[in-house]
Order: structure tokens, then C-alpha cells, then sequence
């Protein structure tokens, strides 16, 4: 999917793009943070985008705590959340914004349901079989954190990261549909909010002997 408009707003949706948003029934959602643990590492970039193609990119300020359209958008519960490795996202957007995102669907998840036939579940190797897209991932280890002098690299990455992901979530749908795990997918989904509040609290294990 190339189409589409493309925005970066500041701290927070506008109004009119929160609006366009609320009459879908899916956005997908990433972010980008400073690094990978939560409570150290800030949540810097939320990047949306739905199935027209409309890409937005929040650029998260330092020390900013709550957005309220985001939030709105995130927790609309008529409206499915569509990540890759949901788990931290939903984590970074918890602990950076208060925001407790639902429904979700996982890409990352419903790709080792469906695709037991590889070990590479990745978003690039996902993309690149369900969507013949390759991804450019040369940004993805680079300084979020200035938000407000990205460069046109680190914002086509961003972007990227989202632009397939809703018509992957379609194909892998079809495929868990297919095999008989669709139901076991959604339970998996479902648990995801327990397993952020356990990663928050740093717990982990606590399911083995």
C-alpha cells in the first residue's frame, strides 16, 4: 500500500484526523521509543495508519504524559488495534501515556499460530511473504528521542511500519481461519493486557515450574 496521505502532528491527534480515524473499524499502530526498557527508555513516536492508506506520525515530547485524542482513538472499543509484537507497544503506551489500548490484534502472535511452517517471524520477513514488500530496516536502531529533527529516513520507517500491516492482519486471518487456531488467537490476544501489567511490574516466569 502506497496511497494515502501522510502527517506528523505534534504531542497529540488533531481533531479532524481523530475524527477520519473513529469511522474505522481497524488502525494499525507501532512505536517508536528510546530503547527497550520500559520506565528507562521514553516512548517517542506513535504512528498510525488505515486501510486508505492515511499515515500519521505523534511525535511524543519529553516529560508529556497523556494524549487525549490518541487515548480516545486507542481505547475506542469498536475500533481493532493492529500491532506487531503487541506486548510492548502496549506496554510503552501504558507506562509513557496511561493509555490502556483494546481490542488488539497481534501480527507477531497470530504469525506463529499461522506460519508454523517458518521460524522467522519478524515484520520484515512477514511483510516481505505476505505482502512482497521488503523493508528498509536500516533506521530502526538509530535516536528517536529528537523527535523534532527526524530525519526523512527515520519518518519513511516509521511509516512503513504500518502501512502493511492491516492488509497482513487480513491474509493472516484467513490462514488462522484456515487451520482451525482463529479461536485460540483471539484468546491469546485477550491476554494480552495481563501480560503488560506483569511485564510493568517486572515480573516474569512466573508461569514456569
Amino acid at each position: 500500500m502506497t496511497s494515502g496521505t501522510f502527517q506528523v502532528c505534534d504531542r497529540d491527534l488533531s481533531d479532524e484526523i481523530l475524527s477520519t480515524y473513529l469511522s474505522k473499524d481497524a488502525i494499525a499502530v507501532d512505536t517508536e521509543t528510546m530503547g527497550l526498557v520500559h520506565g528507562r527508555d521514553r516512548l517517542c513516536l506513535v504512528q498510525l495508519c488505515d486501510r486508505d492508506g492515511n499515515v500519521t506520525v505523534v511525535r511524543i515530547i519529553r516529560g508529556q504524559n497523556q494524549a487525549a485524542n490518541l487515548q480516545k482513538l486507542l481505547e475506542a472499543r469498536d475500533i481493532t488495534k493492529v500491532f506487531h509484537y503487541a506486548r510492548f507497544d502496549l506496554a510503552a503506551l501504558r507506562a509513557n501515556l496511561q493509555i490502556q489500548v483494546q481490542p488488539v490484534f497481534c501480527t507477531k502472535i497470530a504469525s506463529k499460530l499461522a506460519r508454523t511452517y517458518t521460524s522467522s517471524h519478524g515484520l520484515k520477513a512477514l511483510i516481505q511473504e505476505l505482502e512482497q514488500v521488503e523493508l528498509d530496516k536500516s533506521a530502526q536502531s538509530s535516536d528517536w528521542g529528537n523527535v523534532m529533527n527526524l530525519t526523512p529516513e527515520q519518518l519513511n520507517y516509521a511509516a512503513n511500519d504500518v502501512r502493511y500491516l492491516l492488509s497482513a492482519r487480513d491474509k493472516l486471518i484467513e490462514m488462522l481461519k484456515r487451520e482451525e487456531r482463529w479461536e485460540i488467537a483471539i484468546e491469546c490476544f485477550r491476554c494480552l493486557p495481563t501480560i503488560v501489567s506483569l511485564d510493568l511490574m517486572q515480573f516474569s516466569g512466573i508461569f514456569e515450574h
